[in-house]
């Protein structure tokens, strides 16, 4: 039997849809449909309904995924005993936020790319819902974001790492005085935040809507990097994650802000879709990270 059946039809269950499947794979729409017509015919069993413009995966089409996932990757571990395996090459897409990638990924990508030089790592950055929707897409192969404890069903979760997120100020601010800060008392200082979709800044604005409190900021912007510039010009707080100021913190150019009623706390995680299909350079990266980062799942 053609193996590339099996890759079809793991696409296609990937994304629910004949045509996207089409688009990915570089074939036709009618190429598609033919194999995974002879796939049925070949099993004697329906994977997929069509409605209309709709597909929808039979009972049988869902059980069949984790047999299709194990004669690709024997496929694959054949053709890895043929070749070094401690040379992967081609490609690698990984979703990520930004301040992850500034913060957080960088070395780490450097590393891998010391270790691996025959792959080429493709970033895609994104908010946080954006960067959902990636992986249930198949647009990225990994992803690492920063979220409260999430567990989705279709996600294998490899790594996990607790990220406190920071009241934080330039060393010289006058409120790095105090000992002990009211959250009445912090919001109402001038502030630059991320976006109210970020993951911690949403959390932010909950707990000071039970409170009956409100924060302005009068700069908002997904990029952490701008914001760290203006805290240590500025006469300003903000809040984030400790990974995105820990250097200024060791330095004493930046100051944490003890506000006494507010703790809130986050996870950078990696994952993948349970259906995906793992690359030996998606394997390397997934080592490495661990070797990195903390909490093994």
């Amino acid at each position: 039997m053609d193996l590339r059946l099996f890759s079809t039809f793991l696409r296609v269950a990937e994304l629910q849809n004949f045509t996207k499947a089409a688009e990915q794979l570089g074939y036709s729409q009618a190429t598609v449909t033919v194999q995974i017509h002879q796939l049925e015919q070949a099993l004697g069993i329906q994977l997929f309904e069509r409605i209309g413009k709709r597909v929808r995966m039979t009972e049988h089409g869902e059980q069949f995924i984790p047999y299709a996932i194990e004669i690709l990757k024997a496929e694959q571990n054949a053709k890895d005993f043929l070749r070094e395996p401690e040379n992967p090459s081609g490609r690698l897409r990984i979703g990520t936020a930004e301040s992850l990638l500034l913060s957080v990924l960088t070395p780490i990508l450097m590393e891998y790319h010391h270790r691996y030089p025959d792959v080429m790592v493709s970033i895609h950055t994104g908010l946080i819902h954006e960067l959902f929707d990636m992986v249930r897409q198949n647009d990225v192969d990994l992803l690492f974001f920063l979220d409260k404890k999430t567990d989705f069903a279709d996600w294998v979760k490899l790594l996990e790492q607790q990220e406190p997120i920071l009241f934080v100020a330039s060393h010289d601010h006058m409120i790095c005085r105090k000992k002990k800060v009211s959250l009445a008392e912090v919001v109402r200082e001038p502030f630059v935040l991320t976006e109210k979709s970020v993951s911690y800044r949403y959390d932010l604005e909950q707990l000071l809507a039970e409170k009956k409190l409100e924060i302005h900021p009068f700069l908002e912007t997904g990029n952490t990097d701008i914001l760290v510039r203006i805290l240590l010009h500025g006469n300003c707080l903000s809040f984030l994650p400790q990974y995105v100021v820990r250097p200024y913190l060791l330095s004493g150019k930046m100051q944490t802000v003890d506000v006494e009623d507010c703790r809130i706390q986050m996870w950078s995680q990696l994952v993948y879709h349970k259906n995906k299909w793992v690359t030996p350079q998606m394997n390397c990266f997934i080592t490495l990270m661990k070797e990195k980062m903390g909490k093994v799942i």
